[in-house]
C-alpha cells in the first residue's frame, strides 16, 4: 500500500491551476535569464504583467505587512499546507515581498554560471550562516559521533563564536580550523570521512585572506561535501562564488547590499543541486538545499525578516554594480595614500598588487559586466580594508578617536566611511590567542571606505594619524 496521501478532485483543481502558474513562471524565468546583471538588479523576475494582474500596477513591488494569506477554501488551503502549491501561508514561512528578494539574489549569484539557483532571505546574516552550516553537522541516529568540519580560521567574529561555542563548546562537533587559507594543502591535511563540510570567508573581514575557489571546490567535491563561502564583502556585483565551484554562498545583506544603512537581513543562495553525501532521506536537500532550508529549518527557528527590510534591501539592490564600483575605486586611492604613510606599518587591501594574494584575488574578483577595452571584465576589490598603526595599541585607538568625518561603528559595507578596532569589537570575544592565530592584532583598525569623494576620507585620515 503506499504511503502517499490522496486528494480529493477540488484539491487536485488547485494543483493543476498552479502546474499553469509554475509554468508561466518558468517562462518569465528563462526570459530574465538573457537580460544583463544591472536589469536583473532593478527588476528581479516582477514584470509588467505581474503588477498590472495582482499590485495595482505598481512599478515597484508593493510591501505586504499582512502575517498571512487567506485562502478560498478548505482545499486551497490543504493544498497549500501540504506544500502542493505555492504559498505564503504564514510570514515566517514566506512572503510576497521577501520571494521578490529571495527570486533577485538568486539570478544575481547565478549570473553568468548557466547554473539553476535559489535563495532563502534570513533575518540577518548571521542566521543565513547558522542555516547553511548546522543541517550539515547534525548527528544521525546510529551514526557517526565524530562529525567534523573544516572552516577557515579568518572570519566574522559571529561565525567564529557559532562554530567554535556553539557547536564545538555546546555540541561536541569538532571545527578544524586552518590557519592560511590561501595553502590547499593545509585544507586537504585536515578533511577526513567524517567531514561534513568546507566553509570559506573570501575576502575575509578584516584580514582580506583569499584562498582559490576552484581548487577549494574541487577538494570537497572529492570527499562528497560541500564548499560554503561567506561572500558578502564582494556581493556578486565582483564575485560569484557559484562559478568556481562553491555550492552554498551566504551574505549579510545588511551589509555592502544595503550600503544605506537602512535594514539588517542575510541571504542563502545554493546551486541545484549540491554536492553531499547526507540527505539521501530527504532528495530536497541535496537538490535544492536552499528550498530545504526554507520549507523545514527556518520554518521552524523562526529567521524570517520583516517584510519591511525585504523591501528594503530590494530597493538598494537595484544599484548594486555601480555603487560596488564606486566604493571599490575609493577605496583602492585610500590603500594606496596610506600604504606609503610614515604612521602606518602595514595595509591589508587586496587591491594592492605587493599584497601577497592580490593575484589569486584578481582570478575572481571583477564588476561583473565591464570591460577594460579588450573584452575582459576589470578588476574591482571592494570597499574593505585594514591598517595596522605603528607603536602600541594605544596609538591605534588615538587615531581611531580623532576622526571627524569617518563613522567609530561596528557596521561595514555603508555608504559612509566607517572604521572599527576589530580587537576589541567585532572579534573581542575570540580572545587574544585566537586573534592572534586569525592575524588581528590590537594595532588594526578595519576602514570600510563608502562613497564620499576619497580626497576628504585621507585627509581625516591624515589628521588623525597626525596625532601621534
Amino acid at each position: 500500500m503506499s504511503d502517499q496521501p490522496t486528494y480529493g478532485p477540488d484539491v487536485q483543481a488547485y494543483i493543476d491551476r498552479a502546474k499553469i502558474l509554475l509554468a508561466e513562471r518558468a517562462a518569465v524565468l528563462a526570459r530574465a535569464r538573457t537580460m544583463k546583471f544591472d536589469t536583473l538588479a532593478v527588476h528581479g523576475l516582477y514584470t509588467v504583467e505581474e503588477a498590472l494582474r495582482l499590485n495595482q500596477g505598481a512599478i515597484i513591488e508593493p510591501v505586504y505587512f499582512s502575517t498571512s494569506q487567506a485562502y478560498r477554501d478548505a482545499a486551497e488551503l490543504e493544498a497549500a499546507l501540504a506544500y502542493l502549491i505555492p504559498t505564503w501561508c504564514y510570514t515566517r514561512i514566506a512572503n510576497p515581498t521577501t520571494t521578490y528578494l529571495e527570486e533577485t539574489l538568486a539570478l544575481l549569484e547565478g549570473y553568468g554560471t548557466g547554473l539553476d539557483t535559489s535563495c532563502c532571505v534570513t533575518a540577518s546574516g548571521l542566521a543565513a550562516i547558522v542555516l547553511a552550516t548546522d543541517p550539515f553537522v547534525i548527528r544521525p541516529e546510529g551514526g557517526s559521533q565524530r562529525v567534523n568540519f573544516v572552516s577557515s580560521i579568518q572570519v566574522y567574529g559571529g561565525t567564529f563564536q557559532h562554530f567554535s561555542v556553539r557547536l564545538m563548546g555546546e555540541r561536541g562537533v569538532e571545527c578544524r580550523w586552518v590557519l592560511q587559507p590561501s595553502d590547499i594543502g593545509e585544507w586537504a591535511a585536515r578533511v577526513d570521512e567524517d567531514t561534513r563540510f568546507l566553509f570559506m570567508e573570501a575576502p575575509s573581514n578584516p584580514q582580506q585572506s583569499f584562498a582559490d575557489l576552484k581548487a577549494l571546490a574541487g577538494l570537497a567535491h572529492r570527499w562528497e561535501i560541500p564548499l560554503i563561502v561567506d561572500a558578502t564583502c564582494a556581493t556578486p556585483a565582483l564575485m560569484r562564488p557559484l562559478a568556481h565551484g562553491a555550492d552554498i554562498v551566504v551574505q549579510s545583506l545588511t551589509k555592502s547590499a544595503t550600503m544605506g544603512g537602512s535594514a539588517v537581513a542575510g541571504a542563502l543562495v545554493s546551486r541545484k543541486p549540491i554536492v553531499t553525501k547526507l540527505g539521501r532521506d530527504n532528495p530536497l536537500f541535496r537538490e535544492d538545499f536552499a528550498q530545504y532550508v526554507k520549507l523545514y529549518p527556518y520554518r521552524d527557528s523562526g529567521a524570517a525578516p520583516s517584510p519591511l527590510n525585504a523591501f528594503l534591501v530590494s530597493n538598494d539592490l537595484r544599484t548594486l554594480r555601480s555603487k560596488m564600483d564606486l566604493v571599490s575605486l575609493n577605496c583602492q586611492k585610500v590603500a594606496e595614500f596610506l600604504r606609503t604613510h610614515p604612521r602606518v606599518y602595514q595595509v591589508d587591501y587586496l587591491g594592492l598588487p605587493d599584497h601577497p594574494l592580490h593575484g589569486i584575488a584578481g582570478t575572481h574578483m571583477k564588476l561583473v559586466d565591464s570591460d577594460d577595452g579588450t573584452g575582459n571584465e576589470v578588476n574591482r576589490y571592494g570597499h574593505l580594508m585594514g591598517f595596522r598603526v605603528d607603536g602600541p595599541p594605544e596609538n591605534a585607538r588615538k587615531v581611531f578617536d580623532r576622526f571627524r568625518m569617518i563613522y567609530r561603528a561596528t557596521d561595514l559595507g555603508r555608504i559612509k566611511s566607517v572604521a572599527t578596532i576589530p580587537a576589541i569589537s567585532t572579534h573581542q570575544q575570540q580572545g587574544e590567542e585566537a586573534r592572534r592565530l586569525a592575524d588581528i592584532p590590537p594595532q588594526l583598525i578595519r576602514l570600510c571606505v563608502g562613497a564620499e569623494h576619497p580626497d576628504d576620507v585621507m585627509a581625516d585620515l591624515d589628521q588623525a594619524l597626525a596625532a601621534l
